[in-house]
């Protein structure tokens, strides 16, 4: 497939899917008139999104006879489409810290520490070293983060985020950060953890050095 037929697979694929967003559920008949292409056209995209998981097919009963199949977004597929909750959670931290200084922030960064804390440990304890660290990039890349880690010795290893899923939030208040090395050290009680690099001052990654004491 040369560049240009593949250009243009990608923006129908999106088109698909501003489609599903306005429509709410279609069948591949009524996607195939909107997109001026034959209903096995529209269903080959379709089975190609649902792969992904960016929609799913769900049976529906439009008059007498077997029920039809439509297509929807999924959770994952309406996500791409753009959201305000920097803006949100900006405008909730700013009324917070109006209300109750910044003794208030710290409460609130405390308790949610504490709580990612429970969530990671559940998946984290009773494990070696080596598991952990790889379990603890595979929960960071889900939440977005785009982790990835290694091992650099025998109980020595490197965890990069290479985003930072909180940006906006973090520069403005930069507690968030302060929480999140806490929260690894929380996590993984029995190491050692510092951060070697930070993308808010600059750096390219967010890189946290972990080995063992002693």
């Amino acid at each position: 497939m040369n560049t240009l037929a593949k250009q243009l697979m990608r923006n129908t694929r999106r088109r698909v899917v501003e489609l599903l967003k306005l429509q709410g559920t279609m069948t591949t008949e009524e996607l195939g008139r909107k997109l001026r292409i034959t209903s096995m056209g529209a269903r080959g995209h379709l089975i190609n999104l649902e792969r992904e998981g960016l929609v799913e097919r769900q049976p529906e009963q439009r008059g007498r006879g077997r029920p039809s199949y439509v297509y929807a977004l999924t959770e994952r597929g309406d996500e791409f489409f753009p959201r305000t909750y920097d803006q949100l959670a900006d405008s909730l931290l700013d009324a917070l810290r109006s209300l109750e200084g910044e003794a208030g922030l710290d409460r609130l960064f405390e308790r949610r520490t504490a709580e990612l804390e429970a969530q990671y440990r559940v998946h984290l304890d009773g494990k070696p070293l080596r598991d952990r660290v790889r379990k603890l990039a595979q929960i960071r890349t889900a939440e977005g983060y785009m982790a990835n880690w290694e091992r650099l010795a025998e109980d020595e290893f490197v965890l990069r985020e290479h985003n930072c899923a909180i940006c906006q939030v973090a520069r403005r208040y930069r507690q968030v950060c302060s929480y999140e090395l806490e929260l690894f050290r929380r996590a993984l009680p029995d190491v050692e953890v510092s951060r070697q690099q930070h993308i808010i001052p600059g750096d390219q990654v967010c890189t946290y050095l972990i080995r063992s004491k002693g």
